[in-house]
């Protein structure tokens, strides 16, 4: 099965951002995910968002387990702590050289609900593996990363090599094309966007769409991949963002 990406060729996820998601749109993005009030007041600012419904915003947020009060400000909850590993692995993954092989885990459970088996699917793609056919998933095994310890109660893991072309078998498993197009689509759109809130929605899809992105190895990509522009463009635009907040608010 086919990573999530949007249907059509470079069509572009862009969701309206409450004052929730722009609150963790910018915790999520910061190290460590925790801010002072004062900052967020500042940051928030700048994406139309007010003083009282950001603190409307806070309160729900705190009582719904998003956020922890802290001594003079908010932080993530540790529920939240796995969201933003997972992001950060999608603008930052760790990769090693690929020799050829590729991991193969296949699922062993059975008896499970049609709920498990969804959670599982979501699970086994989020860790960047797709579905050659049910119950048997795939990827070049060139990432630096362990399955988490529960899922070896329900897969096996093995280590495999296609008798065919790996990139043959690359393109059936992702739709890189389409990955290509909209990444390149994202980049247009953040060029001619100078609205800061209009950029922070825009920044928020590009997130989405790298946790989509399979890091293949160089080998198996199309010519011109996105990928690297479009996680430089995510990494410049945080450093901007809190960075210029930070020092207006030393200065006040």
């Amino acid at each position: 099965m086919p990573m999530n990406v949007p249907a059509r060729s470079g069509a572009l996820d862009l969701r309206p951002l409450s004052a929730r998601s722009v609150v963790l749109s910018l915790l999520l993005g910061t190290h460590p995910p925790e801010l002072p009030v004062r900052e967020l007041v500042r940051l928030v600012e700048g994406f139309d968002v007010g003083g009282s419904t950001l603190r409307a915003a806070l309160s729900r947020m705190v009582t719904a387990g998003d956020l922890r009060r802290t001594d003079g400000g908010y932080r993530l909850s540790d529920r939240l702590l796995e969201r933003q590993r997972r992001q950060d692995d999608a603008v930052h993954p760790r990769t090693r050289a690929w020799d050829g092989d590729w991991e193969m885990v296949v699922v062993t459970a059975t008896g499970r609900g049609p709920a498990e088996r969804a959670d599982l699917r979501t699970r086994l793609s989020a860790l960047r593996l797709a579905e050659l056919r049910e119950g048997v998933w795939l990827r070049p095994a060139n990432l630096t990363r362990a399955l988490p310890g529960d899922l070896e109660r329900v897969v096996q893991r093995y280590t495999a090599r296609p008798d065919g072309p790996p990139g043959a078998l690359a393109e059936t498993l992702w739709p890189l094309d389409a990955w290509s197009a909209t990444a390149r689509a994202l980049l247009d759109h953040i060029a001619g966007a100078p609205r800061p809130a209009d950029r922070l929605t825009a920044f928020a899809a590009v997130v989405r769409h790298l946790l989509a992105d399979p890091v293949l190895p160089p080998g198996l990509l199309p010519a011109d991949w996105p990928g690297a522009g479009l996680r430089a463009a995510y990494t410049d635009y945080q450093r901007e963002l809190v960075g210029e907040v930070r020092a207006r608010v030393r200065g006040t």
